[in-house]
């Protein structure tokens, strides 16, 4: 056997119960989780005893249930934090970007406002005023209300005031998203999950913008599609809606968005 393949039995068994109380998501009596994990509860129980006594797990005193305990939760959002969204959402767009044949953004929060990082072209030649690096407007773009919909409205506002985001005529930088129509203009996009652009500001040009969160339920990054207005369906219901959607909340669930509410 070499020393690459060696390990310790007893630890591989006992993690069968790591892996059914993970699964669960929920606390579970000694017997069901036995049950789970394929042994008995007389076996399970020393190995319970010796998860509970390093963090592993924990045991309520009063159910006498068993979920999981604080060092596997800080392990957990440890890996979280080194995982990449744009690492694990890049592939996640090429076959968004082939399903749809449309073009497909990612864009971040950067220095300057919401900064595409990757770009997806469909197979047919399209005309789009993007490239990698390129700044969207915060206000007029799918992707800019994509963030300004869900980033802390002190950042957004700080964004406003320094200028990253031209408003036009009319508008107060630092009253902008008490606007009524801003107001209702994010509402509507907090509302569908969606970001949708028709026409403006690229005349000819639709698209929509789904927001991606993180383990902590934050925004991480924005994935945008986009097409010609003769072949793009903006609809709210549109198959190009449904797939951005699905494609946005595969990336979430990868980044462990609703990590924190199964814990509890």
């Amino acid at each position: 056997m070499t020393r690459e393949s060696r390990g310790i039995q007893s630890i591989e068994v006992g993690g069968e119960l790591l892996r059914a109380l993970a699964r669960s998501g929920e606390p579970m009596m000694l017997r069901d989780l036995a049950r789970e994990a394929g042994m008995a509860p007389a076996k399970a129980h020393p190995y319970l005893a010796s998860f509970s006594r390093i963090g592993l797990i924990e045991q309520d005193e009063t159910t006498g249930r068993y979920e999981i305990g604080a060092l596997a939760l800080e392990l957990g959002l440890i890996s979280l934090r080194r995982l990449s969204a744009v690492r694990i959402a890049t592939p996640k767009i090429a076959a968004l970007a082939s399903a749809i044949d449309h073009a497909v953004s990612l864009a971040v929060w950067g220095t300057h406002g919401p900064t595409v990082v990757r770009l997806e072209e469909p197979s047919h030649p399209v005309h789009i005023v993007m490239r990698v690096g390129s700044v969207m407007a915060l206000l007029e773009t799918a992707t800019g209300r994509a963030f300004a919909a869900f980033l802390p409205p002190k950042t957004v506002n700080a964004a406003l005031e320094s200028g990253l985001d031209h408003l036009g005529v009319g508008y107060n930088p630092k009253r902008a998203l008490k606007s009524p129509a801003i107001t209702e203009l994010l509402s509507e996009v907090r509302s569908h999950g969606l970001a949708r652009a028709i026409g403006d500001p690229l005349p000819g040009v639709n698209a929509f913008a789904a927001p991606v969160f993180d383990h902590a339920g934050r925004i991480a990054l924005v994935v945008t599609a986009m097409g010609p207005a003769g072949t793009f369906d903006a609809r709210w219901g549109s198959p190009i809606a449904g797939a951005l959607r699905d494609c946005a909340r595969d990336v979430s669930q990868q980044l462990g968005y609703g990590i924190t509410e199964m814990a509890r």
